[in-house]
C-alpha cells in the first residue's frame, strides 16, 4: 500500500468506530417518486424462447429451489439471510465490521451467505411479472424484501461488510422498482415505504464511506460505483443525490478507464471479472440514460473496447478463454437457466454499439439485452466514427495483455498467456500462470485451464487452482512462479514478455515468450500451430542451473487420455461424433496420469465456483540442466485432419 492508501484506510477505521455508537440519520423524505421506468412496450420485444426459459427459471424459485456455487437449497420460500446451507452455520448479528466474515469455522461459507443477498434472483421473479403480469411474482418479491429489510438494519451482520454486495444489492433494487412498475403495490414497497427509503439510503450513504482503495481498487470498486450510481439517479431523493450521482460517475469512469486495457481487455487477466465489469458498466450507462444524466464518452469507448475484444477472444462455441479467477459474479441478473452469458453480453453490444463484420454470429437469446437496448441511447458516431476506432479484422494478439489467440482449422483455439501476472500491487485475482496454454477443438477443452473452485475456507485447494502446477505451463524446484502471500495477495509477480509472434499467410502461426518468475534460470515457450499438419507444437526451453523440472499438462473433463510412456492417445466425443488426438510428450521427462487426487491435491476441473469434479492431469518429471528443450506435440484427428 502506498501513504494515500494507509491513510485512507486508517480514515475508514475511525469512521467505523465512530458509526458504531451514532450511526448516520437518513433525512426525511417527502414526495419521492420513481421516473426510471422502462419505456412502453419495451417488454414485447424480449424473444419468446428467452422469456419461457425466463417463466420456468421463475417457477422453480417461487418453488423454493435456488443453486449457488453447487450448493442446492430449497428454503427459498421463506429464506433464512443469515445461513449457510453448506456448511449448516449461522452468522451473527454484531456490528457489521466485527464480524469475522473470512474465519468459515465462525460465520460458514460467506459467499453462501452473500449471493442470495445480492437480491438477482429477485430481480428474476420481477421480470417474470413483467413479461406475465402475474401478481404472485412481485407478491412474493415483496414479501423477501420487506423480510430482508426488517432482518438487516443498517450496520448489522455480514450484508453490511463488503462494498461489492452493496452495490450489486443497489442496482438490483433498482431493476426490481423497474420491473415492478406496473404492479399497484410498487410504490408502497419502495418510495412509500420508509424503511426502503432508509435502506435506500444507508447503502448510499455507506458507500460513499467506504469505497475500496488502493491496491483493491479492482472490480469491487466498479461495483460499487455502479451501484450507488444508478440509485442516485433511480431513486433521487436526497439532499445528497446529486453529489452521490456525480462522485460515483466519476468514480466509474476513472476506475473503468484504470481496469481496462486500451486493447479492451480486464487489467485482472481474469475473464470473468471482464464479463462482471462489462455488465455494470453497461447497466450503469442505462441507468444514466434512462434519467436523462449525461456520461463522459470515455465510459462508453471504454464499454465498446470491451465488448469488441470479448468479441474476438472467444471460441467457435463463443466460449471466452479461462484465465484467472472466476466466482460467477454478474452484475445484472434478469434471464433464466441456460442463457449463455457470453453471447447474451454479445448480443448486447451488437444492440448498442452495432456489429462488426468479423464479429461470430450470435443465435442465442435472451431477456437483458432488450431491456437494456431499450434504456441505452444509440451510439451517435457508430457511424461518423474514424474507421480506426474499431478494428477492421478480429484481433488475434492483445500486446498489453499479453494474451494471444492462435486459431487453426476444425476450430482449432489456443491461447497463450504472455503477458502481466495481474492487477495491482496484489494481483488478488491472479494465478501463477504464466506462459500457460489453453487448447480447445470446436469449443471442447482439451488443454484445460482448470478454473478457481473456491476462495475461502480450503486453503489447499485454493492454494492448489491458482499454482504454477495446477496450469498447463512448467514448474521449476516444486516452487510456484510466483510468491503468494495469502489467498488474494502475491508478494512477487513473475514477469512475462512476448518475444514474437507470427501471423502470416504461411499457414503457420507461431507465439513465443519468456518469464523471470524461477530466479536464475529462465524458461521460455514456443508455440506454433500448422495448418496443413492439424499439429500444435509446444517447445519449452529452461536456461540456467541444473534444476528439478515439472511439466503439467490439464486434460479438460471429458477428455479420456490412454498414457503409454511418453505417447498419450486423447478420445472424446462432440455432439455424438467420436474425436481423438494424440499427445506426444518430452522424452527427457518421466510421465504418470493423476486423476482426482486430494492428497496433495492433482487432477481436477473446476466448471464453476464451488465445483470440481475430477480430471486428468499429465505431468512429466525430471531435471534441466544448462540450457534444456522439451518439446510435446499435440496432433488432432478426424474431422478433415490428416
Amino acid at each position: 500500500m502506498g501513504p494515500r492508501e494507509i491513510w485512507g484506510r486508517a480514515g475508514d477505521a475511525v469512521r467505523r468506530r465512530r458509526w458504531r455508537s451514532a450511526l448516520p440519520d437518513c433525512p426525511r423524505t417527502t414526495g419521492c417518486r420513481f421516473r426510471a421506468a422502462l419505456p412502453a412496450g419495451a417488454v414485447f420485444a424480449v424473444p419468446p424462447e428467452a422469456a419461457k426459459r425466463l417463466v420456468v427459471e421463475a417457477d422453480r424459485l417461487m418453488a423454493g429451489h435456488v443453486a449457488y456455487f453447487g450448493v442446492a437449497r430449497d428454503d427459498l420460500v421463506d429464506p433464512d439471510w443469515w445461513y449457510d446451507p453448506k456448511t449448516g452455520r449461522r452468522a451473527g448479528h454484531g456490528y457489521a465490521f466485527d464480524v469475522p466474515y473470512r474465519d468459515e469455522s465462525a460465520v460458514g461459507d460467506i459467499k453462501q451467505i452473500w449471493e442470495l443477498s445480492r437480491h438477482q434472483y429477485l430481480t428474476v421473479l420481477a421480470a417474470a411479472y413483467a413479461i406475465t403480469g402475474e401478481d404472485r411474482y412481485a407478491e412474493r418479491v415483496a414479501q423477501h424484501l420487506r423480510s430482508w429489510w426488517s432482518i438487516n438494519p443498517p450496520l448489522r451482520g455480514v450484508h453490511w461488510i463488503s462494498g461489492i454486495e452493496l452495490g450489486i444489492r443497489l442496482l438490483s433494487w433498482v431493476w426490481i422498482r423497474r420491473l415492478l412498475h406496473g404492479w399497484q403495490g410498487a410504490p408502497a414497497l419502495f418510495e412509500n415505504n420508509p424503511v426502503a427509503v432508509e435502506q435506500v439510503w444507508h447503502h448510499q450513504r455507506w458507500l460513499a464511506a467506504f469505497p475500496s482503495r488502493g491496491s483493491s481498487a479492482n472490480n469491487h470498486v466498479i461495483a460499487e460505483a455502479a451501484g450507488q450510481f444508478a440509485a442516485a439517479c433511480a431513486f433521487p431523493w436526497f439532499p445528497t443525490s446529486a453529489r452521490w450521482r456525480f462522485g460515483a460517475l466519476r468514480s466509474l469512469e476513472r476506475h473503468l478507464r484504470a481496469n481496462t486495457f486500451d486493447s479492451g481487455l480486464n487489467r485482472e487477466l481474469a475473464t470473468e471479472y471482464h464479463g462482471l465489469v462489462l455488465e455494470l458498466g453497461l447497466a450503469a450507462v442505462a441507468e444514466a440514460d434512462a434519467s436523462g444524466v449525461p456520461v463522459p464518452g470515455s465510459v462508453r469507448d471504454v464499454l465498446l473496447r470491451m465488448t469488441d475484444a470479448l468479441a474476438a477472444v472467444v471460441d467457435s462455441r463463443l466460449r471466452p478463454p479461462r484465465q484467472g479467477d472466476a466466482d460467477d459474479g454478474h452484475g445484472l441478473v434478469v434471464d433464466g437457466a441456460g442463457t449463455d452469458r457470453w453471447a447474451s453480453l454479445l448480443a448486447t453490444g451488437e444492440a448498442v454499439f452495432g456489429r462488426l463484420d468479423w464479429w461470430p454470429t450470435v443465435t442465442g437469446t435472451d431477456v437483458r439485452t432488450p431491456l437494456l437496448a431499450a434504456l441505452i441511447r444509440p451510439r451517435r458516431s457508430r457511424t461518423t466514427a474514424p474507421a480506426a476506432a474499431r478494428p477492421s479484422t478480429r484481433p488475434d494478439h492483445f500486446p498489453d495483455a499479453g494474451l494471444t489467440i492462435l486459431r487453426g482449422p476444425g476450430e482449432i483455439w489456443c491461447r497463450c498467456d504472455g503477458g502481466p501476472h495481474g492487477f495491482l500491487s496484489i494481483a488478488a485475482h491472479a494465478h501463477a500462470d504464466a506462459l500457460s496454454v489453453e487448447v480447445r477443438h470446436d469449443g471442447v477443452d482439451v488443454l484445460a485451464d482448470p478454473g478457481t473452485f473456491c476462495y475461502h475456507g480450503q486453503p489447499e485447494w485454493r492454494r492448489y487452482f491458482r499454482s504454477t502446477l495446477g496450469h498447463n505451463t512448467l514448474q521449476l524446484d516444486g516452487a510456484d512462479q510466483s510468491v503468494s502471500g495469502g489467498p488474494f495477495l502475491w508478494t512477487r509477480h513473475a514477469r512475462s514478455r512476448v518475444l514474437g509472434m507470427d501471423t502470416s499467410d504461411t499457414g503457420v502461426v507461431r507465439w513465443c515468450a519468456e518469464h523471470d518468475g524461477y530466479r536464475g534460470s529462465v524458461h521460455r515457450r514456443r508455440v506454433q500451430l500448422a495448418d496443413g499438419e492439424w499439429e500444435l507444437r509446444i517447445v519449452d526451453e529452461v536456461r540456467g542451473p541444473r534444476r528439478a523440472v515439472r511439466l503439467a499438462f490439464h486434460l479438460g473433463p471429458l477428455i479420456t487420455a490412454d498414457l503409454s510412456g511418453n505417447r498419450a492417445v486423447l478420445t472424446w466425443s462432440r455432439d455424438g461424433e467420436g474425436r481423438s488426438a494424440t499427445l506426444d510428450l518430452p522424452e527427457q521427462l518421466s510421465w504418470r496420469a493423476h486423476r482426482g487426487e486430494s492428497d496433495p491435491p492433482l487432477g481436477w476441473y473446476s466448471l464453476g465456483f464451488g465445483r470440481k469434479e475430477p480430471s486428468t492431469t499429465l505431468i512429466g518429471t525430471g531435471f534441466a540442466d544448462g540450457s534444456q528443450r522439451f518439446a510435446t506435440v499435440l496432433g488432432f484427428h478426424g474431422q478433415g485432419a490428416s
